[in-house]
């Protein structure tokens, strides 16, 4: 970086890769500023309704930083996301539900194309809600890839999760075909749904647009598994540092699940951060410069030297 350039001014470079799950494609992407080489790795996991860039790497005119690619980049580090296979541009063509195993297994495939393409071993870890199951099982299956975990609108077994109840009214549905239609008014509700203060509609109308360009159905299998199925991880195997994410007033993100969940981690190396003024979707809140400097700090923050 010149001198004369500040932190915010550096350009960002954009990388797509592609990597393969037997006869599936899933496609990856990547961000850094002047070299990746040598740069700590972060690897961000999207949830069940949106791929990874409109999440990880939007832009809204006049709101800066909106991409955390873009601004973790900007701090040293090298980005990776991943579309899970069902979502954006990766591979739609198989019968199957896309559950959060499959997506576990997406993130196995996206790592081992990351080592062999850069070198990268080990990774920070960020998934937010369907995202963060993917990333806790992940990291349940590769406690080796992950060197810090960061987990954000995360869900354990569900219980005392107002959104999660409505939603499972709708199971028969889900359990009927393999994905579902979305449109504006859908992406729109994920915002009205808890506290539709938390975010600048202009912020909605561009992750909709970004949303939208991409995909007009998602696959139905995390819908399944969070509403049937939980709970999908296990705490006890969760044995690397972990910070659990949770918005003041997300509706699937109960607290007290949470803190059960917590309580369960090994590793005394965790964090519980409850985020003020933020509902469910954290990188498009009003709020989102708070949610950026959580997860930076714990990214950041010094191993104990002592055990």
């Amino acid at each position: 970086m010149n001198d004369s350039m500040t932190q915010d001014d550096a350009i960002v470079i954009g990388r797509e890769h592609w990597a393969r799950k037997g006869d599936v494609r899933l496609f990856l992407w990547e961000k850094f500023v002047g070299s990746p080489s040598g740069k700590p790795a972060v690897l961000f996991v999207h949830g069940s309704s949106m791929a990874s860039q409109p999440t990880f790497d939007l832009t809204v005119p006049g709101r800066p930083d909106s991409s955390v690619m873009d601004w973790f980049a900007r701090r040293g580090f090298v980005c990776w996301c991943v579309d899970m296979e069902g979502y954006g541009r990766s591979d739609k063509t198989r019968d199957i539900d896309c559950d959060i195993a499959n997506g576990a297994d997406d993130l196995a495939v996206a790592t081992d194309h990351i080592r062999a393409a850069a070198g990268i071993d080990s990774f920070f870890a960020y998934g937010i809600s369907s995202g963060a199951l993917r990333a806790a099982l992940f990291a349940e299956r590769h406690p080796d890839r992950v060197r810090r975990l960061a987990l954000d609108a995360f869900v354990w077994t569900g219980e005392g999760a107002p959104t999660l109840a409505e939603r499972r009214k709708k199971l028969p549905e889900f359990l009927a075909r393999k994905r579902r239609p979305i449109d504006r008014a859908f992406v729109r509700s994920i915002f009205a749904r808890d506290h539709p203060e938390c975010a600048e509609a202009r912020v909605v109308e561009a992750f909709a647009d970004a949303i939208l360009a991409l995909d007009d159905s998602m696959p139905n299998g995390t819908y399944i598994d969070m509403c049937s199925k939980l709970p999908v991880v296990d705490p006890a195997r969760i044995t690397m540092p972990t910070l659990v994410m949770r918005g003041q007033y997300d509706g699937i993100a109960a607290f007290d699940d949470l803190l059960a969940f917590f309580r369960r981690l090994p590793d005394p190396d965790k964090q519980f951060t409850v985020m003020a003024g933020i509902s469910h979707a954290s990188f498009q809140q009003k709020n989102y410069r708070m949610v950026y400097d959580i997860l930076h700090a714990w990214f950041t923050r010094v191993a104990p030297v002592y055990r």
